[in-house]
């Protein structure tokens, strides 16, 4: 919901380039500013991995960031992607979204955003089980993304039904 204003100021070159590329994008001015600078999408994952921090809301979050990362195209991935998860997480957390978010990039062929470069690895080895008795598998099923950040996973993107 839209309750808040923001004006700023521009040149009239400023303007006119704003106006035609809006026209051009049949858009409406703030639409234009408003998709390039606060893209739905980045909103979206910043909105799921704000939430992760919620009491009983963490499994979802991260199925629902499953979700949306599954759905992007690479360039939406590449382009929209732009913030880190909030540090607020902790480091599994953001190790997990790190990881999410890299392993979708390979699997569309484009390069990981360079925020995930600098959430730091695991400094321990974290398993999605805890049985002793899966361990074995989880550290030979888990795809690099996540291997390489100490987090040792079964179903990871493009898995979940």
């Amino acid at each position: 919901m839209k309750s808040e204003q923001l004006q700023i100021r521009v040149s009239p070159a400023q303007k006119r380039l704003l106006q035609e590329r809006a026209r051009q994008a049949g858009q409406s001015v703030s639409t234009y500013v408003l998709t390039r600078c606060a893209p739905p999408l980045l909103l979206r994952f910043e909105e799921l991995t704000a939430s992760m921090r919620q009491a009983g809301r963490e499994r979802l979050a991260l199925a629902e960031l499953h979700d949306l990362l599954e759905g992007l195209t690479p360039l939406e991935l590449v382009e929209q992607l732009t913030s880190p998860p909030p540090e607020q997480l902790g480091p599994r957390l953001r190790n997990i979204v790190a990881a999410m978010v890299e392993h979708a990039a390979a699997r569309k062929g484009v390069p990981a955003p360079q925020w995930t470069r600098t959430v730091l690895p695991l400094g321990t080895p974290w398993f999605a089980s805890e049985l002793v008795s899966l361990r074995a598998h989880l550290l030979r099923a888990s795809p690099t993304a996540f291997r390489r950040r100490n987090l040792f996973v079964d179903a990871t993107l493009g898995d979940r039904t």
